[in-house]
């Protein structure tokens, strides 16, 4: 996840268009078939079985963060699904927006165990960093099976400010990194910038 995202208390708040990303990647996950699975995704060395298990897993450490629990690196840990990952998804999506929406959650701090160590965060600054991961994380889905991932231009505007922030140093080097280094792109897409500028080719495979 990022590192850094604006942190304004008078910022419009994000997560409705964060729901929004839940939901495009919700139908972008409802297209994978157990043939799928073992296909390899623009994260690395992980296959579109390891990357759901991880966002899976993702969304209810988020979940349980908004809810005001102090987590360990275990509840965000991989999530198996079985055979019904796109349920599990919803499911975890779900749960996610419920969490977020809850009543004095902006006004509160998440407490994120795999970020700098361990720290509390303001909710702005978490909700920020789950819309950034789940924008790019659903278009890596929908890569690995070759289909577009359809997010809003107003959405990408949206998201674009947060990415903008993400530190785009050594951090990004260290195994096990969220984000590769930042690359060039001479693309006007809203989508492929944000791509690039988080170590993302935005034609992936290459020459795909």
């Amino acid at each position: 996840m990022p590192d850094s995202t604006p942190d304004n208390d008078t910022a419009p708040d994000i997560r409705p268009w964060d729901r929004r990303a839940l939901q495009v990647t919700e139908e972008i996950i409802d297209r994978v078939t157990a043939e799928d699975l073992g296909r390899p995704t623009p994260c690395s060395e992980w296959t579109l079985h390891k990357l759901l298990a991880h966002m899976i897993g993702q969304n209810h450490g988020f979940a349980a963060a908004a809810e005001g629990v102090r987590t360990g690196r275990a509840d965000w840990a991989d999530r198996e699904f079985g055979d019904d990952w796109a349920g599990a998804f919803r499911a975890s999506s779900a749960r996610v927006s419920e969490a977020f929406a809850g009543e004095g959650v902006l006004a509160g701090e998440f407490w994120l165990p795999e970020v700098r160590g361990g720290q509390m965060f303001p909710a702005r600054t978490a909700i920020g960093f789950h819309f950034v991961d789940y924008v790019v994380h659903g278009w890596d889905v929908a890569a690995a099976i070759g289909v577009p991932a359809g997010f809003e231009t107003e959405l990408l505007d949206a998201v674009l400010p947060f990415v903008e922030e993400v530190p785009d140093g050594s951090n990004r080097r260290r195994p096990g990194a969220s984000f590769r280094p930042g690359l060039s792109t001479g693309s006007t897409d809203r989508l492929d910038r944000i791509l690039a500028m988080l170590g993302r080719p935005p034609r992936w495979p290459a020459g795909a």
